[in-house]
């Protein structure tokens, strides 16, 4: 579960540049918003690193749920 929280919050860096990437991190929303998703889809690799848990949710994307799939989406990914 921590490993998820880590890969919000790497999501919201990864779209961003500079001094915004140091301030914007996953909401609870927007982790709340996947956490059923990553348990279902990514539980195998969530000790694997972050990025593997972005992969796996952007390949998992037409079986996530459609509040996941906009938290993706509104970080650019």
């Amino acid at each position: 579960m921590h490993k998820f929280f880590l890969a919000l919050t790497l999501l919201s860096v990864s779209v961003s540049t500079g001094a915004m990437a140091q301030q914007r991190s996953g909401t609870p929303q927007e982790q709340e918003a996947c956490t059923r998703d990553v348990e279902r889809f990514c539980r195998k690799l969530m000790d694997q690193g972050d990025f593997v848990i972005l992969a796996c949710l952007k390949e998992n994307r037409p079986k996530i749920s459609k509040a996941c799939d906009q938290v993706l989406k509104s970080h650019g990914q």
